[in-house]
């Protein structure tokens, strides 16, 4: 409504011919759309203030015992003039009254209002000689709303004599029982006015005054056929179309007079006690709006110092206009928030006092549920928080440091206006529990959620301009830094003003920015391949500012009931560290799948050839090393904050890929098993007989070996050089392991992500290769020795040791063939495996030696004299590997040679001796209980050889060179004497 009269194109039509002046500029915004319903009625603003202002005078005018005056407000008052006005407040009515001074302003006081008595110049008439005057005051409140509601001097003579003529024909009548449009058309004529197009516009607005106040908007509803209401009508609508001939003795004037008055005198209760044509809703209270406008100054909005005074005599109106206390505050408290909307919103003092009169207004809604008031009430408060809302659902472009004391007032009024409108309007909420709804938190929390949720949108448009050539930043992280420093301000800026209503306000914030930047990183990891510095930078980025996200929302809820749980759980971590610790796992995996792959196809191109270095190992375990290396360098160069939590990953995939290098050099050597031939079947001697010896399968590709001199075919795998490049590359492998685990432990050091007392507490040792490392040496050691014993250096132990003649067939061939074996590798395998190497060596020939004895076949056979020339001959077997000191030590010799020793013995034992040893260990052993009666059950060959086994004694009886040993086992066994 106050747009409307301050619209100068709705104005300027009517400002001539009425008396009213044209309408100040437009001040800085545009004012708020009236609340109240529309009329109905083509009343203008200016109509409907020149009816306001008739009201305000007729109601002021009888109030008062004296009749009116009139004081000209042109030129400055002289002594004498103020001295009659003064004399004529003390007895004249209300609108003479001399205006109190500012500061004694209670209302403004109520509100908030500072006095602007200083700033306007003082009190009226003030000023000195040679000062400026100010600009001259009314000095009655008379003179105030008349200027207040730009009524022009003759307008304002016009209303008052039209009073004067009223009161003089209906001596003591108050105003509240007069119909004022309808007395002012029978006082009027045509020649009262300067021309016809006056009068007409003047009769027009006070027939669509009686229209709306009697037809359209009745203070007692009509009856459909109710008579008077149907002539008014057709009176109305003539006069539209040929004006009234007014006056007091017109015809047509007692005409309208009897059916205005049959309508205007009917009330609820049925009795007649007043006329009623201004207080049908809402035509009172656009009126009453238009009224309540006078409280503010025409030039600059602000609430008028003499605002007690104005406000004392706007109540003089309520009897005729039905308003009451509480539209009156409802229509207070709609047009301070009016002009500090119309202000430009910098007015604080009106945004203030309307803050303060919208506390009245809520205490008024609880108290009445009066129909009326209550679509008034909530159009209102729909308005006003409509307004709010659209600045506070996005306060962040609305708010700023300039303006944020604003900001305060406005979240009150708008909380305020939201909690009336539920709490004492909303009939929804009146069926539910109040305590289940917190108006003003519920609202605040969508004001939070919704502008952080624009502001994030905002800052992702900024955040993809930004990016550039020279800033090479990867736009989520940019997002996550102006979001970081968008979360600051919200907790510095405004947070503390939001706290008032929601004590978790920031937390609310952050758990929101937390949310939209979550969804946008979802969809970013979502879409990641690789491992990239970007990728990691964003991930960083993301970590970093969920973690600022999470303090603030910590700190802002220490206080609450649940400890800030709820908001926590509104924050699903991101998992940042997740997404590149599995980006991380796909790097490793890779890289290690690429080893395993190169370790498979150059292990099938490697010919552990020896020389092709000086400590004679497989170039491939040297190139294997340098990639795991790289490797290494490669993960620890990864900006990443996470290095030692994922480097297990990788020591495990680089350990296994060792692990498969290792098995792969020893796989295709054969075993120790598979060089001991088979055992040939029991037979019992007979000298000079020829028997076939069987020998297990060869190894595949078996070559002819004839006697050896300690050099093989070059081209050979299992050549004896090439098995000691084997061993050399495992222990090479070994001995490097330590070095790969000082460096991870130097690299851990050095990365930003790693705390010295976690890195010092971490242990990464390649243990599955470690482990395969040991066990691959063993197993090349003993694979070699037994593959010489026996499969190269076969020919001799089978075919020559102990064939025919003792004394020429002793083992000084097999020394000298073992002799160059031995230089071999002492010249080719490492030192620190060389000794483990030549026992394993040692013991396949002492193991070659005593099978020879045991189990050599029926080409061989003994006598007990024999005995002294195998110990000799034993005896110059370990000499070999003594080396007179030079070779390995003794005590291990020793070791390795027990079991010799132990079997020996026997040798020299005789038949009868031997075969009561047999039948006593037959007979102490489990097999006795399950043998015939009378008949020995055969010994189990075990291949643990001993003086205390069985098959052990058997085996020397079957090789005795004597009588009684071939009778006792024919006889026992059945033995044959040839195969």
């Amino acid at each position: 409504m106050a747009r409307l009269f301050r619209d100068p194109r709705r104005d300027s039509a009517s400002s001539s011919s009425n008396g009213f002046a044209p309408p100040v500029a437009s001040p800085a915004a545009s004012a708020l759309p009236s609340p109240f319903p529309d009329l109905g009625v083509q009343l203008s603003a200016a109509e409907l203030r020149e009816t306001a202002y008739e009201v305000l005078v007729s109601a002021s005018r009888t109030t008062g015992g004296k009749p009116l005056t009139y004081i000209p407000q042109a030129g400055p008052a002289s002594p004498a003039s103020a001295s009659s006005a003064s004399s004529v407040n003390s007895s004249s009515s209300s609108l003479q009254r001399s205006l109190t001074s500012a500061a004694a302003s209670k209302m403004k006081k109520a509100l908030g209002l500072k006095s602007s008595a200083s700033s306007k110049g003082g009190s009226p008439g003030s000023g000195g000689a040679g000062v400026k005057a100010a600009p001259q005051r009314p000095a009655t409140v008379g003179e105030l709303m008349r200027a207040q509601m730009r009524v022009s001097e003759p307008a304002d003579a016009r209303i008052r004599r039209g009073l004067l003529r009223i009161a003089a024909g209906q001596l003591g009548r108050r105003a509240e029982a007069m119909v004022l449009p309808l007395e002012f058309l029978q006082q009027f004529k045509a020649s009262d006015f300067p021309d016809l197009q006056e009068h007409e516009a003047w009769q027009g607005r006070n027939l669509k005054l009686i229209e709306a106040g009697l037809l359209v908007h009745p203070f007692v509803p009509l009856n459909k056929s109710d008579s008077s209401a149907q002539r008014l009508k057709q009176i109305i609508r003539g006069a539209y179309d040929r004006p009234l001939e007014t006056g007091k003795n017109s015809e047509s004037m007692q005409v309208l007079r009897t059916a205005v008055m049959s309508l205007a005198g009917r009330s609820h209760d049925g009795t007649s006690d007043g006329c009623h044509w201004a207080d049908g809703f809402p035509l009172n209270l656009h009126l009453y709006q238009m009224l309540v406008e006078a409280c503010f100054d025409s030039d600059d909005s602000t609430v008028v110092d003499e605002i007690d005074e104005v406000i004392e005599l706007l109540k003089k109106t309520w009897v005729i206009l039905g308003i009451n206390q509480m539209l009156h505050n409802l229509c207070f408290a709609w047009a301070l928030f009016n002009h500090f909307v119309m202000s430009g919103q910098v007015d604080i003092e009106l945004l203030s006092a309307a803050e303060n009169q919208l506390v009245e207004v809520a205490k008024d809604a609880k108290t009445t549920k009066d129909p009326n008031y209550c679509k008034v009430l909530s159009s209102t408060l729909s308005s006003i928080m409509g307004w709010t809302e659209k600045r506070l659902l996005a306060y962040h472009e609305t708010f700023n440091t300039s303006n944020i004391e604003s900001m305060q007032g406005i979240v009150s009024i708008g909380v305020t206006a939201a909690k009336v409108l539920v709490e004492d309007i909303s009939h929804e909420y009146r069926r539910r529990r109040k305590e289940e709804t917190d108006v003003a938190r519920s609202r605040i929390e969508t004001y939070v959620r919704s502008s952080l949720r624009t502001a994030f949108a905002q800052r992702m448009e900024e955040a993809d301009s930004k990016r550039s050539s020279r800033n090479p930043t990867p736009v989520m992280s940019i997002l996550a830094k102006d979001i970081g420093d968008l979360a600051i301000k919200e907790k510095n800026l405004y947070s503390p003003i939001l706290k008032t209503w929601h004590p978790l306000a920031s937390g609310v914030a952050v758990a929101t920015l937390h949310s939209c930047y979550g969804s946008e990183l979802k969809q970013f990891i979502a879409g990641l391949t690789e491992l990239t510095p970007e990728t990691v930078q964003v991930l960083k980025s993301a970590d970093k500012l969920e973690k600022d996200l999470v303090n603030i929302a910590v700190e802002d809820s220490v206080d609450s009931d649940d400890g800030g749980k709820s908001l926590i759980r509104e924050m699903p971590p991101y998992e940042a560290e997740n997404a590149i610790a599995n980006l991380v796992k796909v790097w490793i995996k890779e890289r290690v799948d690429r080893l395993k792959g190169w370790v498979d196809r150059n292990l099938k191109q490697e010919t552990w050839s020896p020389g092709a270095n000086r400590d004679n190992f497989a170039p491939s375990s040297v190139e294997m090393l340098r990639i795991i290396g790289e490797t290494l360098d490669a993960f620890f160069e990864l900006p990443i904050p996470m290095h030692p939590a994922l480097l297990p990953d990788l020591t495990v995939g680089l350990d296994r890929s060792l692990q498969l290098y290792v098995s792969k050099a020893k796989s295709g050597c054969g075993s120790r098993s598979s060089f001991i031939p088979e055992l040939p079947p029991l037979t019992r001697c007979e000298v000079g007989s020829k028997l076939l010896f069987k020998k297990k399968e060869k190894p595949q590709n078996p070559q002819h070996r004839g006697p050896q001199n300690g050099a093989t075919n070059g081209t050979d795998p299992l050549g004896l050089p090439q098995l000691c490049v084997r061993l050399n590359t495992l222990q090479y492998i070994r001995s490097e392991l330590e070095n790969l685990e000082k460096k991870i432990k130097t690299c851990l050091r050095n990365v930003e992500s790693a705390q010295a007392d976690i890195t010092n507490g971490l242990e990464f040792k390649f243990e599955l290769c470690q482990a395969a490392c040991q066990e691959g040496i063993q197993h090349l050691c003993e694979t070699t020795a037994y593959k010489v014993t026996f499969f190269d250096l076969g020919h001799i132990l089978w075919d020559t040791l102990y064939i025919g003649d003792l004394a020429s067939s002793r083992v000084d061939l097999l020394l000298r063939e073992l002799d160059p074996i031995l230089e071999t590798i002492s010249g080719t395998v490492h030192i620190k495996v060389r000794n483990r190497a030549i026992t394993a060596l040692m013991k396949a020939t002492f193991d070659g030696f005593l099978l020879v004895i045991l189990a050599g076949g029926p080409l061989r056979a003994f006598t007990r004299q024999d005995s002294q020339i195998i110990e000799g001959d034993f005896r110059s077997l370990r000499d070999l590997f003594l080396a007179d000191g030079d070779g390995l030590p003794e005590e291990l010799v020793d070791k390795a040679s027990s079991q010799v020793k132990n079997v020996l013995p026997l040798l020299r034992t005789d038949s009868e001796g031997l075969i009561e040893r047999f039948k006593r260990l037959i007979a102490d052993s489990d097999q006795s209980r399950t043998a015939s009666r009378g008949k020995l059950p055969m010994p189990t060959t075990t291949g643990h050889w001993s003086p205390n086994d069985a098959n052990t004694v058997l085996r020397v009886l079957c090789y005795r060179h004597e009588e009684a040993a071939t009778r006792f086992l024919k006889k026992t066994y059945g033995l044959p004497k040839k195969l």
